[in-house]
């Protein structure tokens, strides 16, 4: 009895677990539009910081200018993120499942070896890869 309960649980457990990756699976549609606003995304911050001119000349900004900062980023990323139909929110609340699905993504990129380019010259700590402590985008 014991032994057909535990199995019936696994199973259960089995197709729960099956089930969720496969409601979790991105669209080629939104996997697309996520990894197009991401490369943007990275390109225009690592455009912003180039030399360390969003810091105002390699210093330590002050908290009135990384509030400033901060409102200007955003404002850039909510302006690139209409570009593809996406708010900032909706961005930063999605993009960690659209790209959970690793599967999903290196095979977008595989049919686009010019955007994939861009992608792996994005700076991984930055953009959500390897373990990044930033804020993902």
């Amino acid at each position: 009895m014991i032994m057909k309960q535990s199995r019936y649980l696994m199973r259960l457990l089995c197709g729960i677990v099956l089930f969720a990756g496969v409601a979790y699976a991105a669209e080629p549609a939104e996997v697309e539009k996520f990894v197009n606003a991401r490369i943007e995304i990275g390109e225009m911050m690592t455009n912003y910081f180039k030399g360390g001119a969003g810091y105002g000349g390699g210093q330590r900004p002050s908290q009135e200018h990384m509030q400033q900062m901060g409102a200007d980023i955003n404002a850039k990323l909510t302006a690139l993120l209409a570009k593809h139909d996406l708010t900032l929110d909706e961005y930063r609340k999605r993009s960690p499942e659209v790209f959970a699905d690793d599967a999903a993504v290196k095979h977008y990129l595989s049919e686009h070896p010019d955007l994939k380019q861009r992608y792996e010259a994005l700076p991984l700590d930055r953009m959500g890869r390897g373990g990044s402590t930033g804020r993902g985008y």
